[in-house]
């Protein structure tokens, strides 16, 4: 949130695409092994390239290795990709606790969202429901011929909603 100008989006070789939230230093040094494989795996020149699976599993290895070093990267990562027809989304957090399903979420979001995206809740409601602290948004496309990462933009926002002045009043009891 502090860096509103810093891309948390990456293609990682040609079929993937990472997403972060958390420190961005640690996501800068998650970048660095990222490269560091990408470029040992187009050495062998087999024709062959790591795909989003592939990807994931390494930074599962990558985030729970540091866990149990008691120095984690501080980081939710969201990967997704397509290679040979077969699409692929997972998430890591920052212990290495993983998954892999037809929609994920970092942060809050992850215990809020979740819930009502496997109810087939609508996208428009889920996202309006956390983006309340920067109107900045990115999209990005993945595809059999590769990553296309748009351009931010942002979204009207209306904050004259009388409930947004006391947002206590008519609540029972108080904490």
């Amino acid at each position: 949130m502090r860096y509103k100008s810093v891309e948390r989006m990456k293609p990682i070789g040609k079929h993937s695409l990472l997403g972060a939230s958390g420190e961005i230093s640690d996501f800068q040094e998650i970048l660095l092994y990222l490269n560091e494989l990408i470029l040992y795996d187009s050495m062998w020149d087999d024709g062959n390239s790591l795909g989003p699976k592939e990807v994931h599993n390494y930074l599962t290895r990558v985030m729970y290795n540091r866990r149990n070093k008691f120095n984690p990267l501080w980081n939710s990562l969201i990967l997704g990709g397509v290679k040979n027809g077969n699409k692929y989304l997972g998430t890591v957090s920052m212990i290495g606790v993983n998954f892999k399903d037809n929609h994920v979420a970092t942060g809050f979001g992850n215990h809020l969202a979740q819930p009502q995206a496997r109810e087939k809740m609508q996208f428009n409601s889920l996202y309006r429901s956390f983006h309340g602290t920067i109107s900045k948004n990115s999209i990005a496309k993945i595809t059999e011929e590769g990553v296309t990462i748009h351009q931010p933009y942002s979204l009207k926002t209306y904050w004259e909603f009388s409930t947004f002045e006391n947002p206590a009043q008519g609540a029972i009891g108080s904490w």
